[in-house]
């Protein structure tokens, strides 16, 4: 069974629960890393934790919440081998996992409903990365990677 971290914070912590639900329907273990309520939190705090969770290897992908997505998306970018991802459509969560091997995907809980949220996540879940000259690109990702070719 597959083991997903999941974070909020408080403009994401409805979809959160609901996201948590469908994970262990569809077979993930789910790895909650809170908020727990939707009383005011920094999004921070749940990035981190999260992204710590897939980057030591506990969990082998997150899924992070926030208002826009965007600043869950910059905290999780900032640890070793995350390439988290924010996808605001089902096409782009599905070539997020495609051609950039995305294992955290972040969802804006402000501009997305919950029925576009679940569709995506589903869409992610059963992407597989394409690899080939995808994997080139990938693999430069990583500043210490980059930074050996120069």
């Amino acid at each position: 069974m597959t083991k997903v971290a999941l974070g909020s914070d408080h403009a994401g912590f409805d979809l959160k629960v609901r996201l948590g639900e469908v994970l262990t329907e569809l077979g993930f273990e789910v790895a909650d890393f809170g908020t727990y309520s939707s009383e005011s939190s920094d999004y921070p705090d749940y990035g981190h934790a999260v992204s710590g969770a897939v980057s030591s290897g506990e969990c082998p992908l997150g899924v992070l919440v926030c208002g826009s997505g965007i600043g869950m998306s910059m905290t999780a970018n900032r640890h070793a081998g995350v390439r988290a991802a924010l996808a605001w459509s089902e096409e782009v969560g599905e070539m997020a996992r495609r051609h950039n091997d995305a294992n955290v995907l972040v969802l804006p809980s402000r501009f997305i409903d919950e029925g576009t949220a679940l569709d995506i996540l589903k869409k992610f879940l059963q992407t597989t990365f394409e690899g080939g000259r995808h994997e080139r690109r990938v693999n430069k990702i990583d500043i210490e990677q980059f930074a050996g070719e120069e």
